[in-house]
């Protein structure tokens, strides 16, 4: 019985353990999700500024500021898609933080469980014995 008891100690330690790396992992995926969103909104930025105030634009230097707004639009698709894997991933990260929760969960009912069962264990064995013994063991001799 103080096995049993032991072991399910054991298990929920270990889906406790496994249920903080599930969220560290989430929390990880939604600070680099983050970051690429950031990112993208900064190259938006740039690149609207760069037509903003045009002033005194000859011909060579709209040419570059179109390349750059090109080059600009290229990454900004780039980070998109980069965006949209780390959005995906932060999704498959939180499907994993419930079930790592959920096996937490469980584990610490059997935990319980086995306790319960231990207890009533010693009590049915206390039960057993004969009433002189049963009060040696009690403390009330």
């Amino acid at each position: 019985m103080k096995g049993a008891l032991k072991t399910r100690h054991r298990v929920l330690r270990v889906r406790h353990v496994q249920h903080a790396m599930a969220v560290a992992e989430t929390a990880r995926a939604r600070d680099e999700a983050d970051g690429i969103e950031r990112n993208a909104d900064r190259l938006r930025k740039v690149r609207n500024d760069l037509f903003s105030d045009p002033g005194m634009a000859t011909g060579a230097n709209f040419a570059a500021m179109q390349e750059l707004a090109g080059r600009l639009e290229q990454a900004g698709r780039q980070l998109d898609g980069a965006l949209y894997d780390a959005r995906r991933k932060v999704e498959a990260k939180e499907g994993l933080t419930l079930a790592a929760n959920r096996d937490r969960e469980i584990a610490e009912k059997l935990k319980d469980r086995a306790r319960a069962d231990l207890e009533e264990w010693r009590e049915n064995k206390l039960a057993a014995l004969p009433r002189y013994r049963r009060m040696q063991r009690t403390g009330d001799l």
